[in-house]
């Protein structure tokens, strides 16, 4: 859906390639468990550093590792630089004309810009395993959106170009901190009054049979969350859109269409429009 927030001098290259940047949105997860390096670019921990941890923590990356030392940010996590990072990628990519880096830097940015948007990826507490949650963020992220997301309303407008890219990114995750608390409370709350024989519910999932979160519970919990998640899937939505325009606009506003030239011998991509119902629906993670 990001895609469709594009100007028309970006969204023909784009749509001609949804289908792979679909596909390769989810490589950063694939790398976690390969490459150590990976994991911490995924969350940031802010409670960690306290009560006032946004006033205190350095947005800038340099003087972050003087006040804090680098083995301790990556200890609870970088995703806020690390997303810096890949819109000076991406940027360079258009600038270089390079058509494969494009593509793989746009469906890897979008994965940790979807990431930044929940806001267990912004805790200590990431699966309420302090408050014994466990479960609990694959609950918000995946269950809920199984159910929900089909009624979501993906429309959320044209891509804007950010001026201040630092800034906006240290406020998606002010944003989504804001809702952990939310997170956390509303289910122990719905868990300390729903019926323990109506929680779960047995489901197929392929050949496998799962435990999972039952229908009513998840029903109402999203009740309880007010449409929470649905807000940060359309707000991940458009921020995608921002952050391709936005390195677009930074390189020069290349002509995408003589670029995508450069690979017309390679086979194109069929055109879908699922990539935020494939990569956020399953992938808020």
């Amino acid at each position: 859906m990001a895609v469709f927030t594009l100007p028309p001098e970006m969204i023909g290259f784009y749509k001609k390639h949804i289908d792979f940047i679909t596909e390769h949105a989810v490589d950063p997860d694939k790398r976690r468990y390969k490459n150590k390096d990976e994991a911490p670019r995924h969350y940031i921990d802010i409670d960690h550093f306290g009560i006032s941890a946004f006033e205190i923590m350095p947005h800038n990356w340099d003087k972050a590792i003087e006040k804090f030392s680098k083995d301790t940010l990556e200890a609870h996590g970088i995703l806020p630089w690390h997303l810096e990072h890949m819109l000076y990628s991406l940027t360079n990519a258009f600038k270089e004309k390079d058509v494969k880096k494009i593509l793989h830097v746009s469906a890897e940015i979008g994965h940790y810009i979807a990431d930044a948007h929940v806001p267990l990826h912004t805790s200590e507490n990431h699966d309420g395993q302090l408050t014994g949650q466990q479960g609990i963020h694959a609950f918000w992220e995946s269950r809920i959106p199984e159910l929900k997301a089909d009624k979501y309303d993906y429309i959320v407008g044209r891509a804007e170009y950010i001026k201040k890219p630092q800034d906006v990114i240290w406020k998606i995750i002010e944003a989504s901190h804001s809702e952990v608390d939310s997170v956390l409370s509303f289910e122990a709350k719905l868990n300390a009054q729903f019926p323990s024989d109506r929680k779960y519910s047995i489901e197929m999932k392929g050949k496998k049979t799962v435990k999972n979160y039952s229908e009513e519970y998840t029903l109402a919990y999203d009740k309880m969350l007010n449409g929470m998640v649905e807000r940060r899937m359309r707000s991940a939505i458009y921020m995608v859109g921002c952050f391709w325009y936005t390195a677009w606009v930074n390189a020069g506003q290349p002509d995408l269409d003589k670029i995508g030239e450069l690979i017309n011998n390679e086979p194109a991509e069929t055109q879908s429009d699922s990539l935020a119902v494939k990569h956020l629906k399953g992938h808020l993670e």
